[in-house]
């Protein structure tokens, strides 16, 4: 697998430099840099690649979340993972309708952790699972003049926002499937789309059902067809939102 490149944002030093440490315990990641604020992470962006920068939103001056387009003009097409103690709903809407990759909480175990950035990279939005009840709860909410009040996926928000410097529009969420298209998966559909509703990556997916993660792959293909969805949390959301996870 290709390394991948980070770039860490965070004020705290003393936990930027140990998450630096841990992280590059993992082969297939490799930290290029870090910043204690935007302007510094801004700086340092004009002379090096990165793959994905990990972002927390409560820093000095301009905060993550109103830095991604900036972030992005800089660094090209880097996935931007926000990595955050905040377990607002809130705070994860705004990361969203920034156009940000993921939302991760910074209670994650090291693995998990390393996962979602594996996935980030492939790109698949990314979010810690305490956060996703809540993702659904937000998308339940009355919309605002028709417009939900966040869009179906983080990949849908980077897509409209096109990473330009612009405010993106958030995408409708996606209507639910009609209980044909649920009662169409398999039973081992059926299974995988449970653990994808409660946040579980391809690879603890396969460990928990003792099967290949290739296989698993080939399953979340099948079930994002029969569904009729883009991305994970949209067949996340539909799961929940049919008593499912």
């Amino acid at each position: 697998m290709k390394t991948i490149r980070l770039f860490l944002v965070d004020d705290h030093t003393l936990f930027r430099r140990g998450l630096r440490a841990l992280l590059e315990q993992a082969a297939q990641l490799r930290v290029c840099g870090e910043a204690g604020d935007i302007g510094e992470a801004l700086r340092a962006l004009r002379d090096i690649e990165v793959d994905v920068i990990l972002l927390d939103n409560h820093l000095p001056g301009v905060r993550g979340v109103d830095a991604i387009a900036s972030l992005r003009e800089v660094a090209g097409a880097v996935r931007i993972v926000m990595l955050t103690v905040s377990e607002d709903a809130e705070d994860l809407a705004a990361a969203l309708r920034a156009g940000a990759d993921g939302y991760l909480l910074k209670t994650a175990e090291l693995d998990q952790l390393c996962d979602a950035v594996e996935r980030a990279m492939e790109g698949d939005s990314v979010i810690s699972p305490p956060m996703l009840n809540k993702l659904v709860s937000l998308m339940r909410q009355p919309a605002e003049n028709g417009v939900p009040s966040v869009p179906a996926s983080a990949g849908d928000m980077a897509e409209a926002a096109g990473h330009q410097h612009v405010t993106p529009i958030p995408a409708p969420a996606p209507p639910p499937p009609p209980p044909s298209a649920l009662d169409g998966l398999s039973e081992r559909e059926r299974e995988i789309l449970i653990l994808i509703a409660r946040g579980q990556s391809n690879k603890i997916i396969a460990r928990a059902l003792d099967i290949a993660e290739t296989t698993v792959k080939i399953h979340v293909q099948h079930i994002l067809r029969k569904l009729n969805v883009t991305s994970r949390v949209q067949a996340a959301v539909l799961a929940v939102n049919h008593g499912l996870g």
